[in-house]
C-alpha cells in the first residue's frame, strides 16, 4: 500500500471502531473525542453523529489525509468539525493547547512498527492531561512477532482488549461492507496504568 493510501481509505479496523462507537451511542452525547490517524474519519463522524464534541486529526506532514477529514465532515453535514495537524511522537502547540478530552479514537494506527512508540509517546502524552481518557484503538494483525506489550508497560499504560462479538463486530459483512479477504482484527482499550493505583 502506497503512503498516500492510507488516509484515502475505509479500512476493515475503522469499520469496526465505528461499530463499537455505535453500541454505545447511547453513552456518547457530550464526550469529548480526539481521532488521531482519522484519514476518511469514520470512526469520528459516527462519534458525532451520536452526539460527541469531535476533534479529527492526522498528521500535519500529510494534507491531503487532513483534505480527506474536511471532506467527510462536509459529505456527513458536519462542516465545523475540528481538523488538526497532529504528528505523532511531536509536541506542537496543536497538541500542547487541546482541550480536555475523554475518549481518543484510532483505526488501524499501529500499522507501521517504527510508529509503535510515536503513537504511544502521544497517547501517554494525552493520557497524563486528561487521566480519566482512554485510548479506543482497533488493529489489524498482521505478524505474530508485531507486539507493544513492552512499548505499554515502558510508558506506564495498560489495556483491556474487547472480544468483537461483545459488539456484534465480528461479523464478515459488517455494517453492510464487504471486508474483503481474511482479516484479524482486534480491539483494545488503553488507559493509564497508574490510574487504579498500580
Amino acid at each position: 500500500v502506497l503512503d498516500s493510501q492510507y488516509g484515502m481509505y475505509v479500512w476493515p479496523c475503522a469499520v469496526v471502531l465505528a461499530q463499537y462507537l455505535w453500541a454505545h451511542r447511547r453513552s456518547l452525547p457530550g464526550k469529548r473525542v480526539l481521532e488521531i490517524g482519522a484519514g476518511v474519519s469514520l470512526p469520528g463522524v459516527v462519534a458525532a453523529r451520536c452526539g460527541a464534541q469531535v476533534i479529527l486529526s492526522d498528521s500535519e506532514e500529510l494534507p491531503h489525509c487532513l483534505q480527506s477529514c474536511r471532506s467527510s465532515c462536509l459529505i456527513n453535514r458536519l462542516p465545523h468539525l475540528p481538523v488538526l495537524g497532529l504528528t505523532w511522537g511531536r509536541v506542537s502547540p496543536e497538541l500542547l493547547s487541546l482541550a480536555p478530552i475523554d475518549i481518543i479514537l484510532g483505526s488501524d494506527v499501529f500499522f507501521d512498527p517504527k510508529d509503535f512508540e510515536d503513537i504511544l509517546t502521544t497517547i501517554y502524552f494525552l493520557l497524563e492531561k486528561n487521566p480519566q481518557a482512554e485510548f479506543w484503538t482497533t488493529y489489524q494483525v498482521r505478524s505474530a512477532d508485531w507486539s507493544i506489550e513492552a512499548l505499554l508497560h515502558k510508558w506506564n499504560l495498560k489495556s483491556i482488549h474487547v472480544p468483537l462479538h461483545s459488539f456484534d463486530a465480528d461479523k464478515e459483512h459488517l455494517a453492510s461492507s464487504s471486508m474483503p479477504g481474511r482479516h484479524t482484527i482486534e480491539m483494545m482499550i488503553i488507559s493509564l496504568a497508574q490510574s487504579e493505583g498500580t
